[in-house]
């Protein structure tokens, strides 16, 4: 990769999951990204960085790298949350994709409609579209 695109977004998540090249082709799938720029795999079939785009922001993936200090482990503790319009739309392609319902899309408490899935890498997202 000889230059680097740009970064989008003020809060960009960087996601260590097993099969980052594959993760990415998901997320071109599920949530229609685009693959900015990925650096190439390895003899293992790991690759230290990808750069997407997905709905407007950056997102980054990466290998885990035990070697280097960077262990998979699971993801916990936080959602990724994409804001759509046309949220059915967006679920269907996520789940027909292969995402997994963890909370059926419904009209939240604060008017929203809203709903959460997760990615065959156990990574959790949240849909949610704004009350128009």
């Amino acid at each position: 990769m000889s230059t680097n695109p740009p970064v989008k977004g003020g809060l960009v998540a960087y996601l260590l999951v097993d099969g980052a090249m594959k993760a990415a082709e998901f997320y071109q799938r599920a949530f229609g990204a685009e693959i900015a720029a990925a650096y190439p795999v390895d003899d293992k079939g790991r690759t230290m960085h990808v750069h997407l785009y997905v709905n407007g922001s950056s997102l980054m993936l990466s290998d885990p790298f035990p070697e280097h200090g960077a262990p998979l482990e699971p993801p916990q503790a936080f959602t990724l949350t994409l804001m759509v319009s046309d949220i059915d739309a967006w679920w269907q392609r996520a789940v027909d994709a292969g995402a997994t319902a963890v909370m059926p899309v419904q009209e939240m408490f604060w008017g929203d409609r809203y709903g959460q899935l997760r990615d065959p890498f156990g990574v959790r997202w949240a849909l949610n579209e704004p009350k128009g």
